[in-house]
């Protein structure tokens, strides 16, 4: 994704204090996708307890771990008969990408020092989303901050209630729950992949999961679809030389017909 990287948002100078509360706005839409998402952590308690986790361990997995995709995923491979080694790699792999969101927003928060590893743990795709849209440090913190606390709260409180209720539900597979936080996680994503690599990248990895799936252990389809961005990246480094060279050659062209 070299050339089109998506590009750090614009750190404008914060706006003039008036009357109009500029900040509920912001407020308002973190609360929205905080609450959203955080309802759906009723779901990953569920389908950790249909799984065989007890209700100690699904709770820690949100607490610790606290990311929706990568839970589901590692719940999702030990309930499937897959070996706990690949399902907690899958898991790893798939929760990687909020380090790169971490890059981003820590020289967008610029927040001090010893505050940085706690709001680490808030690093996810909802509170990136959220803070990325933001056109001032002061509303990508504020936009940080209550997404975050709004979705860890909620999460783990669902999370509870998900697992102590599973029993109740009865067959949990029948009910589906296990597609609530991939289709919120895809919602957030589809208007983040704003260029045509990001795109492309994103397809080869469904290409190739769908393919991993029928002849791959539950968990190892995940690991396989990290292929993706990769295989791109070299597809469009070579590719970029011979749009040079083409692009060389008509200008050289249009010159010698100028003459």
């Amino acid at each position: 994704m070299a050339a089109e990287q998506t590009a750090l948002p614009e750190i404008r100078p914060e706006p003039p204090e008036s009357g109009d509360k500029p900040d509920a706005p912001v407020v308002r839409d973190a609360l929205g996708v905080g609450v959203a998402v955080g309802l759906s952590g009723f779901a990953f308690g569920v389908t950790s307890a249909g799984s065989g986790l007890g209700v100690l361990q699904t709770c820690a997995l949100s607490l610790l771990v606290f990311t929706g995709a990568s839970q589901f995923a590692l719940v999702g491979a030990l309930a499937a008969g897959g070996n706990p080694f690949t399902a907690a790699a899958g898991a790893f792999f798939l929760g990687v990408r909020n380090a790169f969101y971490g890059l981003r927003l820590s020289q967008l928060l610029a927040l001090p020092r010893v505050l940085r590893p706690l709001a680490a743990q808030w690093v996810i795709d909802e509170t990136a989303a959220v803070t990325l849209a933001q056109p001032t440090r002061r509303a990508a913190r504020i936009g940080f901050t209550v997404t975050g606390l709004t979705l860890y709260v909620l999460w783990n409180l669902t999370t509870l209630a998900g697992a102590l209720g599973a029993e109740a539900l009865g067959d949990t597979d029948a009910w589906g729950l296990d597609a609530a936080s991939p289709a919120v996680f895809l919602a957030l994503l589809a208007p983040m992949l704003k260029t045509s690599t990001e795109r492309i990248t994103a397809a080869c990895a469904v290409v190739l999961v769908l393919g991993a799936l029928p002849v791959l252990p539950a968990g190892t389809p995940v690991l396989v679809a990290a292929l993706a961005a990769p295989v791109v990246l070299f597809l469009k480094g070579r590719d970029a030389p011979t749009h040079r060279a083409t692009h060389d050659r008509a200008g050289n062209s249009e010159k010698g017909e100028a003459r």
